[in-house]
């Protein structure tokens, strides 16, 4: 089995839109931050994932 961190992006992608995407305009529910903030969380977690691997593999 490949490892393919295209199709991890793919399966979040997914995974989220299988949860509910915001719909402006649609403000008869509560903040969810995973339904309204994924994509934001998820890169967020990814930059600095991405930082801590460059000055780990820096040093």
């Amino acid at each position: 089995m490949r490892r393919n961190p295209f199709g991890w992006m793919s399966r979040w992608a997914d995974w989220f839109e299988q949860r509910g995407v915001y719909v402006p305009g649609e403000d008869n529910h509560t903040v969810d931050p995973w339904r309204d903030f994924g994509w934001l969380i998820v890169v967020w977690v990814l930059a600095v994932g991405g930082f801590i691997l460059f000055f780990a593999l820096a040093t």
